[in-house]
């Protein structure tokens, strides 16, 4: 099924990284993606998406193309709807906002109702080109901010905000079954999200009071602890991996210096994952040069926290 993506603006490349999980990007536009999607289904486990829809066609943003659009699609509705135009900026509209709705209410044939709609159709107009789709999920990201780890029973400061934490799992690709592994899993939160997308969870950490608060906050999960330059884990027999790498300033790392660390976990994580399978690493500096020994560097992203914290975000293959 051909989808539209409405983005959420927290990252240019992330949340067009992100819906690969679920298919094919065929075009993008600033906070906008369309995509083909053999799972419609599976849109809710998005992080960084706002509105999902079916793709009914695009334009260039002129009145007259816009006009011929609707015309020639001739779309017909037995439900209630409402019409709703978004601009990307720098995006200019080539008329007021509501009447370029009225537009649309009046060329979709069809009972219009603003107050309580039975469907939406949206109209974004995103660098030089109008997308027009038909919302089918709108993603509910309050239960985000609900797992916020601050609610959890154990908390430990630094730790990955579960909307990020989600977009790291859907970056690995994983599906539902499939074993998700985090080998510095700290207090939980990457694996808490890959649970809930129904992956089949472990996680490990050398640390045994991170294992005894992971413990806390994921009841019934697998966790041991373990020296990730030396796992206790068969060759290619995990499916997926998404890891906060420890930075050093709070966390015990085990081994004489992070970059040992970095370069005896890459290798661990290359030989225990499958093959073709992903691995998402976020770390604090750039360790492209010695993730390339083992991997194929598939995306590469960069996301600043704050003044002296600056993500580093490499998925892997």
């Amino acid at each position: 099924m051909k989808l539209l993506f409405e983005l959420s603006g927290e990252h240019p490349g992330i949340p067009l990284a992100e819906i690969e999980c679920l298919g094919t990007i065929t075009a993008s536009a600033p906070q906008v993606a369309v995509a083909d999607c053999p799972r419609p289904g599976e849109v809710s486990r998005l992080a960084q998406t706002h509105v999902v829809m079916e793709y009914l066609g695009e334009c260039e943003t002129d009145l007259i193309s816009f006009r011929s659009l609707l015309s020639d699609l001739s779309l017909s509705t037995e439900r209630s709807f409402a019409c709703r135009v978004k601009r990307i900026h720098p995006s200019v509209l080539p008329a007021e906002k509501g009447d370029l709705e009225r537009m649309m209410g009046d060329l979709i044939n069809g009972d219009v109702s603003l107050k309580d709609p039975q469907e939406e159709y949206r109209a974004i107009f995103s660098e030089g080109t109008c997308y027009l789709g038909r919302v089918i999920q709108r993603i509910e990201r309050g239960s985000y901010a609900y797992r916020n780890p601050m609610r959890r029973p154990f908390f430990h400061p630094g730790v990955m905000m579960p909307l990020m934490a989600r977009a790291m799992v859907n970056l690995t690709h994983v599906r539902p079954d499939e074993i998700f592994y985090d080998p510095f899993c700290g207090t939980g939160g990457i694996l808490l999200e890959a649970e809930l997308v129904g992956a089949r969870t472990v996680g490990s950490d050398i640390d045994p009071k991170m294992i005894d608060g992971f413990c806390n906050n994921i009841r019934d999960a697998v966790c041991f602890r373990a020296d990730t330059c030396q796992l206790p884990i068969g060759d290619g027999t995990v499916d997926a991996i998404a890891t906060d790498l420890p930075y050093g300033q709070s966390t015990a790392i085990g081994a004489s210096s992070l970059e040992w660390l970095y370069d005896a976990s890459l290798s661990e994580i290359r030989r225990i994952l499958r093959r073709g399978g992903r691995a998402v690493v976020v770390t604090h500096r750039d360790i492209s040069p010695a993730a390339s020994e083992y991997f194929e560097i598939v995306h590469a992203f960069e996301q600043r926290v704050h003044k002296s914290l600056t993500r580093r975000i490499l998925v892997l293959r």
